[in-house]
């Protein structure tokens, strides 16, 4: 199954796809959500998922199908390369990550494997989870920066965690970066997010 919310990459994708005899297109999907839908529907061997899509973005989809289908086998497609997306996305169970620019060879040669149970990455993305493994592990949060960032769980603004623990505004930013800083994020949900997951709240 493709999944893309741009109709000229499905269009694509399947063309090449369907030269291949060993390769039957079950579907398409445009969203996240339709992705799930027809992935329920289809049951496609794999599935090539975009990341960055409206209506249910690729790293949710991916956590509801395998939720519902664990043996599904489902590699991203995208043009995205952060370290943010590719944990995300190994992290809620792809079995691959590929780029855009990947060759045609690469993707059919890619799909194979994925079907075969083997995990397929770029060579670019490979060398940044290997990087990222092997980088020191990151600091741990202060008492302070564990009760700001708490604090931002709640839903509260810096203003407010500024009155609550009466340290000025500014302060809080300073915290807030310096906890963005050791989590390795750049926004407030993504620090809460990570934290979670790494049992620091």
């Amino acid at each position: 199954m493709i999944v893309d919310d741009h109709p000229v990459v499905r269009e694509g994708l399947r063309g090449m796809l369907d030269a291949d005899p060993g390769i039957e297109v079950a579907g398409e999907a445009g969203s996240g959500d339709e992705a799930v839908a027809r992935s329920r529907e289809l049951k496609p061997d794999v599935t090539l998922m975009d990341l960055r899509m409206p209506g249910g973005d690729g790293v949710s989809a991916i956590t509801r199908i395998l939720a519902d289908r664990p043996r599904a086998r489902i590699i991203v497609l995208t043009t995205y390369e952060s370290d943010q997306d590719i944990v995300r996305a190994v992290e809620a169970g792809a079995a691959g990550y590929l780029l855009k620019d990947t060759s045609r060879a690469d993707l059919l040669g890619a799909i194979a494997a994925a079907a075969r149970g083997e995990t397929v990455l770029s060579p670019s993305v490979a060398t940044k989870l290997v990087t990222r493994l092997r980088a020191p592990v990151a600091e741990s949060l202060s008492p302070r920066e564990t009760q700001v960032l708490s604090l931002v769980a709640r839903g509260l603004t810096n203003a407010e965690i500024g009155r609550e623990l009466f340290i000025s505004e500014t302060t809080v930013k300073t915290h807030l970066l310096r906890v963005f800083g050791k989590l390795g994020v750049s926004d407030r949900t993504a620090a809460v997010t990570t934290a979670l997951q790494r049992g620091l709240l």
